[in-house]
């Protein structure tokens, strides 16, 4: 019998519930419990229409709610809010003097109904924040990371998407050029931020970043994912054309073919995620000579001539494939130069020629020029023996 009332009790089953959002959500009892007592004093002064100082105070093990006026002692009494006259004070202990603080225990009419709906409005706001919270942790762990999103609108500045239990948004500035979304879409998406709002947590996403291009070769690569081959560096222009270069652990392993996969499977599944978007797969080497030579593909090298103190190479390529060298608008040099880190400078066969030639005949020129300096002058003292 005694059971049934405790369950039936609204402070018990408050405590109860206070103990199970501690165990199953992690929110804190002891926290919650301060928040609803706040909560309570707010409420008594607002429906009972007290300024005086109040204080509530929730028994953490049996939920019992006390509500306490605190009052100054004085000989006359003022102001009876927050003043209790000596001789009222000696009625409740025969010590206090003038001056002195005590806490009166009052029970206002009704104040069950108000704490039971103050204390509901604490829990749920605090189960939300709780909920928040835990979700971005989550998500914060998911920066420079790839998820999988759900178009839900698009906007002027961008577009709303389903992330799970929170909301992500791509700026217009991070999509693939060309593209557009319609509602309910799948998309690949690179997590740039996340960011906490009165609304939860916000994701701010890209898919222009090469952090996308790395995390799907990752996804779509075992040996990426053993470490056995890795990701040195990467150059990208979104839309357009990306560069990737990558190198083995294992002399057994091809960096590039397992990048490829069998028939060209893993990058099609990689391209398919980028619009029309090229990918290059390239070779690292230590040297930077090779390096550069195959960064510079799908253009074929015939020298790579280095300079270590301007950290620039001067690449010499055949005449006829100087233009794939540079590329459309130079972009396969400016894509090289992002990827190496080197500054590079492209020329044709001919052109080397030329400026070969060009310093033949200077140093022709020059050599014409000591030998004529070198000759005797004439002696003109010595005329007579002409």
């Amino acid at each position: 019998m005694k059971k049934k009332t405790e369950e039936n009790n609204p402070q018990v089953e408050l405590i109860l519930a206070l103990d199970q959002l501690e165990k199953e959500k992690g929110i804190n009892k002891a926290a919650l419990i301060d928040a609803i007592e706040t909560a309570l004093v707010s409420a008594y002064k607002k429906n009972y229409n007290n300024a005086g100082n109040v204080r509530v105070s929730i028994n953490g093990e049996t939920g019992e709610i006390g509500v306490y006026s605190i009052k100054r002692v004085v000989e006359e009494l003022e102001n009876p809010a927050e003043e209790i006259e000596l001789e009222e004070a000696w009625k409740i202990a025969p010590y206090y003097q003038p001056g002195d603080i005590l806490e009166v225990q009052i029970a206002p009419k009704d104040f069950g109904r108000i704490s039971a709906q103050s204390a509901k409005q604490v829990v749920v706001q605090r189960i939300r924040e709780a909920e928040r919270g835990m979700i971005y942790e989550e998500l914060s762990e998911k920066e420079n990371e790839v998820l999988t999103a759900i178009v839900q609108q698009e906007d002027r500045n961008g577009v709303y998407l389903e992330l799970g239990k929170s909301e992500g948004f791509m700026y217009s500035t991070e999509f693939i050029p060309g593209e557009s979304f319609a509602q309910g879409d799948r998309i690949k998406v690179y997590v740039l931020e996340v960011l906490k709002t009165n609304k939860g947590p916000q994701v701010l996403v890209s898919r222009t970043h090469p952090g996308l291009i790395k995390r799907l070769f990752e996804f779509e690569v075992p040996e990426i994912q053993s470490g056995i081959v890795t990701i040195k560096s990467i150059a990208r222009e979104a839309g357009s054309r990306t560069k990737i270069a990558v190198h083995s652990a294992d002399h057994q392993v091809d960096p590039v073919g397992a990048c490829v996969g069998q028939r060209g499977i893993r990058i099609e599944r990689i391209v398919s995620e980028l619009a029309t978007e090229k990918v290059d797969i390239i070779e690292w080497n230590v040297d930077p000579a090779t390096f550069i030579a195959n960064a510079l593909s799908p253009a074929r090298v015939l020298m790579v001539q280095i300079n270590e103190e301007e950290h620039a190479a001067r690449v010499i390529v055949p005449d006829n494939q100087l233009s794939l060298a540079i590329g459309k608008e130079g972009q396969n040099a400016r894509l090289a130069f992002k990827l190496t880190g080197w500054k590079i400078d492209i020329k044709s066969q001919s052109q080397i020629a030329m400026v070969m030639d060009e310093q033949h005949q200077m140093d022709e020129q020059h050599q014409m020029d000591e030998q004529y300096h070198e000759e005797p002058a004439p002696d003109f003292n010595d005329f007579e023996n002409f």
